[in-house]
């Protein structure tokens, strides 16, 4: 028996690890044939069952895992396996059809929001997942939201076509109207009794049918009036049709029909050419039909990849002006036990060796990189050298972060930001240029900026992280254990910024804020697994905001010796409410002609010391401590005497602005969410009364397959444990998903009900 199980536990090791194929990233692989992509969608809609299938097809791997059963590439983490959903993004390369494709599976959920919007920043172009019976669903909204701010080219694969509710019609429908997106219908479902067993592509007019040989084979049949009547005509409809929104689209394929007086003649290239031009300007996007658990769709998938979305050298314009030296933006950082710290690269330009020395144009520092790898999810190939165009991941840099962008030399980014500065004399490059994250710093600037500084900024940008809903403090098991689980949060926070870690200035307690209820449980589960440390979370609080009533100004004064050295400063402030201030425009000083004169000898390191201090005021609100928003601080004098310390001059700021705060007086505002339920017709009573009784404001309520979609927006505080409460109204037939919209203005009884919640009294 002992034997048996042996040699059962090395048959599943081999399985499961062994036989996988690393995707050369050799020179034969030219970067045109390249293609950088993503697969985003909302929960459950197939996305790491679509990646799993593609690497099975491509011939990566031997065998398909199954989310269910805890065995697919890229879900790695114990923790993915046990739950069967997407925590982190993996990225895998594999070749296709003489093509090379290097895919990042994203996560679905939205507490894991920051992982798709790092791995965005990288991409070329981006798979959307639908469940084909769902069409559009909230987190879909969300994706989409932030693929069109990184200016990312889509398409849409219509998965779970062999469901019963399943309507490609209905799915387009929901893409016109709720992604505001015109669709270019690609395939229809090719069903017998009911059971999907193929496709029809509407360019070529072939019937595709899968056989046996769990997906690997199948049969194209050119469709004809006289054999199939009925679906030969539906399918020249809408091939018709299809055409018709493409020439309405593209100059050059009206000008052909034009040229040939009809549709009928246009050959199967051309509609491709025609549907590639409109995917990369964004003006259209194809969707293609499958079913990936039924091994259906999954390889037409894949040549619409190719055929549709960009190479590298169609976009990355920004990376340009780096010519052939080395230009690579960090996504992810990871901690692996046997080789330290991962950073993973996306090479827009030049190459990068092994042990190569890098430069970060970010944080203006040099790093000596170590070992060089490619990546299948959790298993890293040692190689020498990686190219342009690919996924790069290096070991040994300590201090760059997602977002950052490295290069071979300090001279090498000059020259990138004196060309890119060229580039900026035409004005109408800034927007097509600049990531969202860089359009909001320049947003936040005083006075106009030059080229040169335009170019600093779109080259130094890094990822902005969401702001966190969720509160709860952390305790090491004991006082030996304080420092590694110090180092433990710096690790995760490291790899996940939306993750922030403070120690209360009253308890001396270290506070973590996450994006969610799951966000928080993960991270516990990774410090107790991965770092063997015990420890334990308090009760989850919300993350309440305080903004200002009114305006207010107050001056200060110090005259003090303090260890034989006297400090003398005298400094004034005011603070005044402005809704929707970019976080860089909170501190301003006065430009009034009196101010002004006075302000203008304010030393580099006195302004700083002043930022620190009106940073850290702004952290507790005078009436619950939580950090305050909407708020803009204006400097009016300062002077101080020789020798004054940069601690004091923090110190007085923060002292003088608390006052400030609060003559002013303060309201709390609390997250509301954007939440999306979905229930049974015969349970939605309940449910919407329910809703009601937690202060929900309904925004729309449809039906879709039998089942009420209730979109609401809703305060966090009343949706604590709301999953349990929905299971037991529903008959625990009912979904729910939610994610932050906005911190809005409670009423004078609800504020003091969280006054009491936050402070006890």
């Amino acid at each position: 028996m002992k034997t048996f199980c042996v040699v059962k536990h090395y048959k599943k090791l081999i399985r499961n690890a062994i036989l996988r194929k690393y995707c050369s990233n050799a020179a034969d692989v030219k970067i045109d044939k390249i293609r950088n992509i993503g697969i985003l969608a909302h929960i459950d809609a197939g996305k790491t069952t679509t990646t799993e299938r593609m690497l099975f097809y491509s011939g990566t791997i031997r065998s398909m895992g199954e989310v269910h059963h805890g065995n697919t590439v890229t879900d790695y983490m114990e923790q993915e396996r046990q739950r069967g959903i997407t925590i982190t993004s993996a990225a895998v390369s594999f070749q296709w059809n003489g093509s090379q494709i290097n895919l990042i599976d994203t996560p679905g959920h939205i507490d894991f929001t920051m992982e798709v919007e790092q791995s965005l920043a990288v991409l070329d172009g981006a798979v959307v997942v639908l469940d084909a019976s769902a069409g559009v669903e909230a987190q879909t909204l969300t994706v989409w939201r932030q693929a069109s701010g990184y200016r990312v080219p889509r398409l849409v694969y219509l998965n779970k076509m062999d469901r019963p509710g399943a309507d490609a019609t209905a799915c387009l429908r929901s893409v016109r109207e709720r992604l505001q997106a015109t669709p270019l219908l690609l395939q229809r479902p090719v069903r017998v009794q009911d059971r999907l067993i193929g496709l029809i592509d509407l360019i070529t007019l072939e019937e595709i049918i899968w056989t046996q040989g769990r997906g690997r084979n199948f049969t194209r049949r050119k469709l004809t009036e006289k054999d199939d009547e009925a679906v030969w005509e539906n399918s020249m409809n809408d091939h018709r049709e299809l055409i018709d929104t493409l020439s309405s689209l593209d100059d050059k394929l009206a000008d052909k029909i034009i040229e040939q007086e009809s549709m009928d003649n246009l050959s199967s290239a051309e509609i491709e050419a025609a549907i590639r031009r409109c995917t990369i300007e964004m003006s259209a996007f194809p969707i293609v039909c499958g079913s990936s658990y039924k091994n259906i769709g999954v390889q037409t998938l894949m040549d619409a990849v190719i055929s549709y979305l960009p190479s590298p050298l169609e976009c990355n314009e920004l990376y340009k002006s780096f010519g052939k030296d080395l230009s690579a933006r960090a996504f992810k950082v990871q901690h692996d036990d046997q080789r330290g710290v991962l950073t993973f690269l996306r090479l827009y330009s030049g190459e990068i060796s092994k042990a190569q020395k890098i430069y970060n144009v970010a944080r203006d520092k040099s790093e000596q990189g170590g070992a060089l790898y490619v990546a299948l999810a959790d298993e890293y190939k040692p190689v020498e050298t990686v190219t342009a165009g690919n996924i790069a991941v290096v070991s040994a840099l300590k201090a760059t972060m997602s977002g950052d962008l490295v290069t071979s030399t300090q001279a090498a980014a000059n020259r990138a930001k004196k060309q890119l500065a060229t580039t900026l004399a035409d004005s109408s490059q800034l927007d097509r240029l600049a990531l969202p994250s860089a359009h909001q710093r320049i947003q936040g600037l005083e006075t106009e900026p030059t080229k040169e500084e335009l170019a600093d900024i779109l080259l130094g940008i890094g990822t902005t992280a969401p702001q966190p809903v969720f509160l709860c403090s952390i305790e090491p098991p004991s006082a030996a254990t304080q420092t590694a689980l110090e180092t433990a949060l710096a690790q995760l926070q490291r790899e996940d910024p939306s993750l922030q870690v403070s120690v209360d200035d009253d308890t001396g307690q270290m506070v973590l804020a996450g994006m969610g209820e799951l966000h928080l449980e993960i991270i516990k589960e990774r410090i107790v697994r991965e770092y063997k440390i015990e420890a334990e979370l308090g009760p989850l609080q919300i993350a309440y905001r305080e903004a200002l009533q009114a305006a207010a100004r107050r001056a200060a004064a110090v005259d003090r010796s303090i260890g034989g050295q006297r400090q003398l400063l005298k400094v004034e402030l005011s603070a005044a409410p402005r809704p929707g201030l970019p976080p860089d425009r909170i501190f301003k000083l006065d430009k009034s002609p009196e101010s002004a004169a006075n302000l203008s000898h304010l030393h580099p390191r006195s302004l700083q010391a002043i930022r620190q201090g009106v940073h850290t005021a702004l952290q507790h609100g005078p009436k619950i401590g939580c950090p305050m928003v909407d708020v803009q601080v204006t400097l009016h004098w300062f002077e101080s005497g020789r020798g004054t310390s940069d601690s004091v001059i923090t110190a007085t700021v923060a002292q003088c602005l608390r006052k400030v705060l609060e003559e002013a007086g303060s309201v709390v505002l609390e997250p509301v969410m954007r939440l999306q339920v979905s229930c049974p017709e015969s349970h939605s009573a309940r449910v919407l009364a329910d809703l009601a009784r937690r202060r929900a404001a309904l925004h729309h309520v449809q039906l879709r397959h039998q089942n009420k979609i209730i979109d609401s927006l809703t305060p966090l505080s009343e949706l604590l444990g709301y999953s349990t409460t929905l299971r037991s109204l529903s008959s625990g037939l009912a979904t729910f998903t939610m994610e932050f919209h906005s911190h809005q203005q409670m009423s004078p009884h609800d504020e003091e009900k969280a006054i009491k919640d936050v402070t006890g009294f």
